[in-house]
């Protein structure tokens, strides 16, 4: 979760009168599907665009010089992507049931990614029809660096009556021994995760996409994330004021450690893609403040200062445990050690890590609520994340961290040109 894991919000509801009416004993999507059907009965501009009749924005120019990332290729950006400043993470419950508008849907949220990531300026509607953008980003839509990275749940296969479809590991997240999940941040059918140079990007691409897409899908749990300046220089630091991010595998490793290969276990489909873990670790600050930091720096293996390793000077060097086989310098518990335990046979439990910083206020009893998104991607669920979080387990850093959110899920190959759209080979399939 800190220096060397390698290896939310609560979903809302609406609250008119319709809905308090509702009885108890309907589901949120039951309920959600009734709403939809109740919106599209009284003909609401095409459930605010989503759907075969939604126009589709033509591939935009490039605006004010910004240079977008890259959107069409054989993976999704935001996943070896240079991490930028602002994040969300937002999780999502269909609110179709049929491959086919599943399979719409998909289409939608790639026609608005390509635009969102690219810029251009939104068409003109006239006056007698709401305006096709917010204008958070003012007349023109800006890159601002975004990637928009899309996943699918397990759950996603059996709403649509695919299970044969289904990632071979994909399943609800695993409830780990120090866990303490709250099932309204957990799970969902989609995630998307937003990320960008500055907070208003995210936030105006998050509001055009849930626009778009009304009739398709509804927000189940959202948390936005934020990366902290490098200081004084490498690695940033999370909330416990140690640097996060320190070692990740290079991008020469990423075809046996984060993509899905072809002919192999999962299905045809599924190469290119990546599982993605995200957790929402509550860290119980006010707590990890009054411990010493030479007890901060043995629970974590690393200077809080520098962010070297306890046998070393430098943040980037390596730690020696074959040199310190009883723990005398870096405690055989510490996170750093059995987060990734260098040994050979371990070698291959590494993960990509993309972790973000959030800060939620303070929580209903004045403590103040915040912590980290730990967001990875691997290409074997069990042999990387399940195994490291194993070894993790009742580690000293358990006392101050508390995992509270967050899901499993499937991020789906890349968009490969302009003919090609999100899930297209898995609706082929």
């Amino acid at each position: 979760m800190t220096p060397e894991d390698e290896d939310a919000t609560p979903r809302t509801g609406r609250t008119d009168a319709a809905d308090e009416r509702m009885s108890g004993r309907v589901g949120r999507r039951g309920f959600l599907r009734g709403a939809v059907g109740a919106a599209a009965a009284s003909g609401a501009a095409a459930l605010a665009g989503y759907g075969p009749a939604a126009a589709r924005p033509a591939h935009a120019e490039t605006v004010h010089g910004a240079t977008p990332a890259p959107f069409h290729g054989t993976h999704q950006s935001g996943i070896l992507t240079p991490k930028p400043a602002a994040a969300a993470f937002v999780a999502f419950d269909l609110t179709v049931s049929t491959p086919g508008a599943a399979a719409e849907l998909l289409r939608t949220i790639t026609d608005r990614t390509r635009f969102l990531t690219t810029g251009g300026t939104p068409p003109n509607l006239g006056i007698s029809a709401p305006p096709a953008d917010s204008g958070l980003l003012g007349p023109d839509v800006v890159p601002g660096g975004l990637t928009a990275t899309l996943g699918v749940g397990a759950t996603f296969f059996d709403v649509l009556g695919m299970p044969s479809a289904r990632p071979a590991q994909l399943r609800p997240m695993d409830v780990f021994v120090n866990d303490d999940l709250d099932p309204a941040r957990t799970g969902g059918d989609l995630v998307l995760q937003l990320c960008a140079d500055s907070r208003d990007v995210v936030l105006h691409a998050l509001r055009d996409i849930a626009r778009h897409t009304r009739g398709g899908m509804q927000v189940r749990w959202r948390i936005d994330g934020f990366d902290s300046p490098s200081r004084p220089s490498g690695a940033s630091r999370n909330l416990l004021g140690f640097k996060d991010g320190i070692v990740n595998p290079a991008g020469s490793e990423a075809d046996r450690l984060v993509w899905v290969q072809p002919n192999g276990p999962e299905p045809a489909w599924a190469a290119g893609g990546s599982y993605h873990v995200i957790r929402v670790i509550r860290m119980l600050v006010e707590f990890w403040d009054r411990v010493t930091i030479s007890e901060q720096e043995r629970m974590i293996g690393r200077r809080r200062d520098s962010g070297a390793p306890l046998s070393g000077s430098r943040e980037s060097d390596v730690p020696d445990y074959a040199d310190d086989a009883k723990g005398s310098t870096i405690p055989l518990d510490a996170h750093i050690r059995l987060a990734n335990p260098r040994t050979g046979p371990t070698d291959a439990s590494r993960l990509l890590r993309r972790g973000y910083n959030y800060d939620l206020g303070i929580d209903a009893n004045g403590n103040l609520d915040m912590g980290l998104v730990f967001n990875a991607f691997v290409q074997d669920l069990d042999r990387q994340f399940v195994a490291t979080q194993k070894r993790l387990a009742d580690e000293p850093l358990v006392d101050y961290i508390s995992p509270v959110g967050g899901g499993y899920f499937f991020a789906l190959p890349g968009v490969r040109d302009a003919s090609d759209h999100y899930g297209k080979a898995l609706f082929a399939s």
